[in-house]
């Protein structure tokens, strides 16, 4: 999952950032209004965390242009300030959740899964497919019962094709949503993933939920 920091205070965007990648997200961070909002309209992301006071542009119309471009990305602001007033026009503007500086991580994160999983219409703490169960509170994965052991990346992967099971996604498509923008990528860098996530998770199993569509793109398959 690829998440987006909008947050003029460097320690706190970092702290969020630290904590979002060991978690296994990708993350992209601005520290200004204007680069913020260019790259919250002009890409896909997954959730953004929006600062409310920042240089050039503030939380509140950054907020705005994005509902006026039609992007429906959850988002969550942030602020300094506790007033009912604020909360109510963050949530006007089109903000999902609102959050109070200082703020606990367990609690951001909690919020950012809440929302994920409304965005996606998953009514449980699973993502399923076939046998294959992730947990995403504990960030384990299991097959048939069996734990498997897999890396950020490949549990950020796995996360991304559970999420889109029985759809076609493309090379483009995975690596703008698993990999951040200070990724360094090498050619044919998403076939390396998958057929590390394949070893994975096929090991001592017959059917291959993953596959590829020739000339398209993969697709995690649901069979049940």
């Amino acid at each position: 999952m690829l998440v987006l920091i909008v947050e003029d205070d460097r320690k706190i965007a970092g702290f969020i950032a630290k904590g979002l990648r060991e978690a296994q997200f990708a993350v992209d961070i601005f520290h200004n209004g204007e680069d913020g909002a260019y790259w919250a309209i002009t890409n896909d992301y997954d959730i953004i965390i929006l600062d409310v006071m920042l240089p050039d542009k503030n939380g509140f119309e950054i907020c705005s242009e994005i509902r006026s471009a039609n992007k429906i990305t959850p988002i969550i602001m942030l602020t300094a300030k506790d007033s009912v007033e604020d909360k109510v026009k963050g949530l006007s503007r089109g903000a999902d959740d609102y959050m109070s500086k200082p703020f606990s991580f367990v609690e951001l994160m909690a919020r950012i899964n809440a929302l994920l999983r409304r965005a996606n219409s998953y009514a449980s703490q699973n993502l399923v497919a076939d046998d294959l169960v992730m947990d995403i509170n504990t960030r384990r994965v299991y097959r048939n019962d069996i734990e498997i052991e897999l890396t950020g990346r490949e549990f950020g992967l796995l996360e991304y094709l559970l999420r889109n099971k029985n759809k076609i996604v493309t090379e483009n498509t995975i690596i703008a949503h698993v990999w951040d923008m200070n990724s360094e990528l090498f050619t044919n860098v998403v076939n390396v993933y998958i057929h590390h996530l394949r070893k994975k998770i096929n090991k001592g199993f017959d059917k291959n939920l993953i596959k590829t569509i020739r000339g398209r793109g993969f697709m995690l398959k649901d069979e049940k």
